[in-house]
């Protein structure tokens, strides 16, 4: 196994936040009663609604972001119904068919930056009444996105008026949500998010957690029944307190959006110096994923060292890779993947 100075490659390789390991070590005689009705639960769930006053939300926790968007889009939509996500959302490429093969088309949408706005999807809308089409009754994004990219608020609002004047669910895949919410220019509170979709996630994964996602649901009609989906779908977890005493500790002190904006620091820092040595990026950086074009002989170089994606062609001398930086990410090891690509 080659012996890699440093991992790039996503941004869950490492385990998780000291704090969750102390809470998981003093609580662990702790008698609790299972299925997430366990104290530590009841109050991750309330830290999570208190940032969203005002607003009637159910909470629910599951291990995973493909069985949180699993769960949500086939308890959501009706066979003949789709899912609207752009081609790199994970739905689409990244989770086996998971959501196809529950019944539900996803109808792909191409575009550059991993955003979908209102002129990409409206003709979908050519769709509705014809019994020989499937009917589009949600929309997936996911912020930030597979690109790293940000939606600001008028672009998600923008999206939301266009949902709900066509009866369609707002979903929004958060498994980068507190990077997003950290991010330089970010304009979205959680209490903004909770208002402009329908459900949507956070998660815990990819921002210090063990394990773990919170779906958080908002619209009455999805919340009906969630439950029974959740245990049919294997996600109602005996042991639930493993999950809510994570999310108790990651909203403690507001400590999540602390370590996504760690990260998401990190990242920025390399940006800077890439730039200078005249290379561009596939998109503009502005969270924990960074997209820098390079010629395949310096990638062939860096991955001697570094464990990264090569992510996308760009022609046939150069290629864009995905550089993760995590909320454990040192400094030393962006400093250094900058100092080997000089030499490059």
């Amino acid at each position: 196994m080659t012996d890699y100075h440093y991992y790039f490659r996503d941004d869950y390789s490492e385990g998780c936040h000291p704090a969750i390991l102390t809470a998981l070590q003093e609580t662990t005689l702790s008698q609790q009663i299972g299925y997430g009705n366990d104290a530590y639960s009841v109050e991750a769930k309330r830290l999570i609604a208190a940032l969203i006053p005002g607003k009637a939300v159910d909470i629910h926790f599951v291990s995973g972001g493909t069985q949180a968007n699993l769960i949500i889009i086939s308890a959501a939509l009706r066979s003949y119904e789709s899912v609207v996500s752009a081609q790199t959302g994970h739905i689409n490429g990244h989770e086996a068919g998971a959501i196809e093969a529950s019944g539900r088309r996803v109808e792909v949408v191409h575009t550059p930056d991993g955003k979908l706005d209102v002129s990409r999807i409206s003709p979908l809308l050519r769709q509705l009444g014809n019994p020989s089409s499937t009917q589009p009754k949600m929309l997936y994004i996911s912020n930030t996105t597979e690109l790293g990219t940000l939606y600001r608020k008028t672009e998600l609002a923008a999206l939301s008026d266009f949902c709900r004047t066509h009866g369609w669910y707002l979903f929004l895949d958060g498994a980068r949500l507190p990077s997003a919410l950290a991010a330089e220019g970010s304009d979205l509170t959680l209490a903004d998010i909770a208002e402009l979709t329908d459900v949507f996630y956070i998660g815990g994964t990819k921002n210090g957690g063990l394990l773990g996602e919170a779906i958080v649901i908002t619209h009455p009609e999805l919340k009906k029944g969630f439950s029974y989906h959740l245990k049919q779908k294997g996600a109602l977890l005996a042991k639930g307190r493993v999950l809510g005493l994570q999310f108790r500790e990651l909203f403690r002190d507001n400590l999540i959006v602390k370590l996504a904006g760690h990260a998401n620091a990190r990242a920025m820092e390399m940006v800077p110096a890439i730039e200078k040595l005249g290379y561009s990026f596939l998109v503009p950086p502005c969270s924990n994923q960074l997209f820098p074009i390079l010629p395949y002989p310096v990638i062939e170089g860096l991955a001697r060292k570094y464990l990264f994606h090569t992510w996308q062609q760009v022609d046939r001398q150069h290629a864009a890779i995905r550089l993760v930086t995590s909320w454990a990410t040192p400094a030393e090891a962006c400093a250094a993947f900058v100092k080997d690509l000089e030499f490059l």
